[in-house]
């Protein structure tokens, strides 16, 4: 077999199913085919709008980085891989010589490749080709599903880091959607005390329930009259309003976490955040976390498979990237290429 199906983004609202070469992989890659692709909000706003930021689809674009697979190639000079081996990919490679890369803040590589973010095609196809430094077994406790979505969890991982998260910590975080019910469970396995999530959807606030987080229905109930004041916020909607509201309930001292992105602009209360010494901190992917993250999902310190409520074939990628449409009790979505 020398071709696969992949699903390409061609404009928007346009999705098609092509035959493209199988890659094959260099000396230091391995070659993956992949069983689980998780559907972030970023591949849904690429799909509805075509950007994000300054990243604009100008060509045709495989979608998708949450991915988990088995290996079924490696190239000559890989050691410690092999077919057989089931495996979760980080998606980002960065140059690995720039400053940035040098100081091991690879995520902030001005070179880096990143799946799904033009130019660069995503996992949303039956097989891609990857640098092995970017592949991570994983144990036989985690299933495709949960492999898959150790990248969203390396984005909580990282948030917690930024943010000190540590035991007796007490976190607020806006949003539950998929990223901010991982973060919850992040900031638990970090050793926080006490953790708030915010939110508008009660589907989504009784899962952040069942996770051990304590909830707040910000449609009822404002963030500021809650009464509770956390040492850390992390803000997962994106949401230009629910994040001012929020940053005026951190203690002083407090650190100010930034993760989702929904508006390009937030306004801020500058006499809050000097009166309080706030530290507030913008998160831009990971860097060295992998490790962290299979140990807390293998561990069940963080559930990841509970958080998939529907599965996809490649065939409906279009309906998985706009389910939330018709269904807002989903959670998070999987695409399943090989089906």
């Amino acid at each position: 077999m020398t071709s696969m199906r992949a699903a390409v983004l061609r404009d928007v609202h346009d999705v098609t199913i092509e035959e493209r070469p199988i890659p094959t992989p260099g000396p230091d890659e391995v070659l993956v085919r992949v069983g689980s692709v998780g559907i972030c909000g970023s591949d849904v706003h690429y799909y509805e709008s075509g950007r994000i930021g300054p990243y604009v689809v100008d060509k045709p674009l495989v979608l998708g980085h949450e991915a988990g697979g088995e290996v079924v190639e490696v190239g000559e000079r890989v050691l410690g891989l092999r077919a057989g081996q089931r495996v979760s990919l980080e998606p980002g490679v960065p140059c690995r010589s720039c400053q940035q890369c040098r100081a091991g803040r690879y995520n902030l590589c001005p070179g880096v490749q990143f799946f799904g973010t033009p130019p660069f095609d995503g996992a949303l196809c039956e097989y891609v080709s990857m640098p092995a430094d970017f592949v991570y077994p994983v144990p036989d406790a985690l299933s495709d599903d949960a492999a898959g979505l150790l990248e969203p969890l390396s984005v909580a991982v990282w948030a917690c880091r930024l943010g000190s998260v540590s035991a007796g910590s007490r976190v607020l975080v806006t949003g539950a959607g998929p990223i901010g019910l991982i973060a919850a469970q992040t900031a638990f396995a970090f050793g926080a005390a006490d953790v708030v999530v915010t939110d508008v959807n009660p589907q989504r606030l009784a899962a952040a329930e069942q996770l051990g987080a304590r909830t707040l229905d910000v449609s009822t109930t404002a963030v500021e009259d809650s009464g509770f004041v956390p040492d850390v916020l992390l803000e997962c909607s994106g949401n230009a309003r629910a994040t001012s509201a929020a940053v005026r309930t951190v203690a002083p001292r407090g650190r100010v976490i930034l993760i989702g992105m929904g508006s390009d602009e937030v306004s801020l209360s500058l006499p809050y955040l000097q009166n309080h010494e706030l530290t507030v901190q913008g998160v831009f992917r990971y860097a060295n976390t992998w490790p962290t993250a299979i140990a807390l999902a293998a561990s069940g310190a963080v559930q990841l498979d509970q958080l998939v409520s529907r599965h996809f074939g490649l065939d409906a990628v279009e309906e998985a990237l706009t389910v939330h449409r018709q269904d807002p009790s989903a959670l998070k979505v999987v695409v399943r290429p090989g089906e």
